[in-house]
């Protein structure tokens, strides 16, 4: 149902980042190798909505994430630091800036601790810990993205979440230049929340988890049961970025959408799931408009029927 227009409206690294001396003549193109122009977002996000980017670069190490960081504040350029685009939303008016994509996936295993760089998929943290007997991410099972964006949202599922097994997290201070390790109470982690989502100049380059030993039988027991209930209760295998909103303490965020008759609402391309509330998926054609639309429709639906603030998980870019 469309309820009308209403609503429109391990690698070691220099402690401090060099000093470049460019000439304002050269562009960004020519100092960033790889740098691509006018690129569509909507491939490179799990929503497959947003328009095209002013830069695009895929940043494949440690040292090109910094230097494509370099590179944007040296020439003014915004930035915007992503993976998988899991929990994003792109405008489709695209980004008028520098979208790095990383892509450091270094894994390296050592006793019962795992260094994932930040561009490493969860899914392949997850495969390196089965594989070591090694219990703690069997919850990640199905959730896409990337090692960097767990942590950045504190990622979890199941009453579990990414800080239950941080040990240092690997940082980049965008204004002072500095790499420096943050321990887990450093991180200031909350529920979906950490300092780096509250501080966007501080850029995640990898992180230490730690793990306990377990039977591998019984992690892929885990694992599978984890994966059922994601199949029988979420909708796989449409386009989404997942979990909308952050769910209100005492409280299911589908379920109070589902209470305000929101299950199946429709807006343009995009459709508020009827398997789970919490969900906006992609039909196929959904502008960033058409979620837009239905993420306002159920806060004001939610706030008006039961005097709850729903609050967004997902991120926005272009807006």
């Amino acid at each position: 149902m469309d309820r009308g227009p209403a609503l429109t409206k391990d690698l070691e690294l220099e402690s401090t980042l060099p000093v470049l001396f460019i000439s304002s003549t050269m562009s960004i193109e020519k100092e960033l190798k790889g740098i691509k122009k006018d690129i569509l977002l909507a491939p490179y996000t799990t929503f497959k909505i947003g328009g095209p980017a002013k830069y695009f670069f895929v940043a494949s190490s440690k040292q090109q994430v910094i230097k494509a960081i370099q590179q944007a504040r040296h020439y003014n350029l915004p930035f915007f630091v992503f993976g998988e685009g899991s929990n994003l939303l792109v405008s489709d008016r695209g980004f008028d800036g520098l979208v790095i994509r990383i892509q450091n996936s270094k894994i390296k295993k050592k006793d019962s601790e795992i260094i994932a760089d930040a561009g490493a998929r969860l899914n392949q943290l997850l495969a390196v810990a089965k594989n070591s007997e090694l219990s703690g991410i069997e919850w990640a099972a199905g959730i896409p993205g990337t090692v960097g964006g767990a942590i950045r949202g504190n990622s979890g599922a199941f009453g579990k979440s990414i800080s239950d097994i941080i040990k240092r997290v690997e940082v980049l201070n965008v204004d002072s230049g500095d790499i420096k390790n943050y321990t887990e109470k450093e991180c200031l982690f909350g529920y979906r929340d950490s300092i780096f989502k509250e501080n966007k100049n501080l850029i995640i380059l990898s992180g230490e988890f730690f793990f306990q030993k377990a039977d591998k039988k019984a992690i892929q027991e885990k694992i599978k049961r984890y994966l059922t209930y994601r199949r029988e209760k979420q909708p796989i295998g449409f386009f989404s970025a997942g979990s909308v909103f952050k769910n209100p303490e005492g409280f299911s965020a589908g379920r109070l959408i589902e209470k305000c008759g929101l299950k199946g609402e429709v807006r343009g391309g995009a459709k508020i799931s009827e398997k789970h509330a919490n969900f906006i998926i992609n039909l196929g054609k959904a502008k960033s408009e058409d979620v837009l639309y239905l993420i306002k429709l159920a806060k004001k639906e939610v706030k008006e029927n039961f005097n709850i603030e729903l609050e967004e998980e997902i991120e926005f870019l272009g807006f």
